[in-house]
């Protein structure tokens, strides 16, 4: 096929949607200064724009379903920006933080976390449209990326000062990292109607979480983040606790069928 036929039958489009890849663009850069700011020692704001770089990709992908503007190459575009800002960005951080004093483990950790999360997005993207929406298998790469970030944020916001060697972000990597690869299931939130009508309770809930995230930013955060990541395993527990219970009760009712 030539070239120029090509072209024609919409194998690549000419131009791209400006406003959602141009978000996309931003959230990179947030990923990228904070790969920079965490060289330089300045783990809070490396923190920070992570957590900016989180909002950015929730508003890209909403105003291209809303404006219509989706296309293939935005969707290439944000996972590799992802791959930067969500996995990148909290390795770095997470070695320069606390993972550099432990040497060859330390660092062979951090690129354990990066690798899972490119697997995280490589999966991801083959299975649009092929898995549930309402629930992501494993967990999501800005979920695992926003434990990392709050964590640093509280740890400064305690008194913390410079780097912080402690076996506790050792486990937490591991253990983000395998979750990230899991066929574990997260609430995705993408079932929730932001514009439908809601009972008054709604809008009071929402005005009670944002007087507690406020109060104490820095703890509520790593709070939600934790508790994020933690709801998938619970839920799964939860799952194969009330099997065993149901087949245990299954059983019981046919042994006393038989008697």
């Amino acid at each position: 096929m030539k070239k120029r036929d090509y072209f024609k039958n919409g194998g690549i489009k000419k131009g791209i949607f400006i406003v959602p890849n141009s978000i996309t663009a931003a959230s990179l850069f947030c990923g990228f200064y904070a790969i920079i700011a965490s060289i330089t020692g300045d783990f809070s704001t490396a923190a920070s724009f992570i957590l900016i770089a989180m909002i950015l990709d929730a508003l890209d992908g909403r105003i291209a379903r809303i404006t219509k503007t989706m296309s293939k190459f935005g969707s290439e575009f944000d996972s590799l920006s992802d791959l930067v800002a969500f996995g990148v960005a909290p390795a770095i951080l997470a070695y320069t933080w606390a993972l550099s004093s432990y040497g060859k483990i330390g660092w062979l950790l951090a690129f354990l976390y990066v690798a899972c999360g490119a697997l995280r997005l490589a999966r991801f993207n083959v299975q649009i449209g092929l898995i549930e929406s309402k629930y992501f298998k494993g967990l999501p790469t800005p979920g695992a990326a926003a434990v990392v970030a709050t964590a640093v944020q509280l740890y400064i916001y305690l008194g913390g000062e410079g780097e912080f060697k402690h076996v506790f972000v050792l486990i937490m990597i591991f253990a983000l990292s395998l979750l990230m690869v899991s066929a574990i299931k997260f609430y995705s939130f993408k079932d929730l109607n932001y514009f439908a009508k809601k009972p008054l309770m709604s809008l009071v809930l929402v005005v009670g979480i944002m007087i507690i995230i406020v109060a104490e930013p820095q703890i509520m955060m790593f709070t939600f983040a934790l508790g994020y990541s933690f709801s998938g395993p619970i839920w799964w527990l939860v799952r194969i606790s009330n099997k065993r219970h149901s087949h245990l009760k299954e059983r019981e009712e046919g042994v006393g069928t038989v008697c």
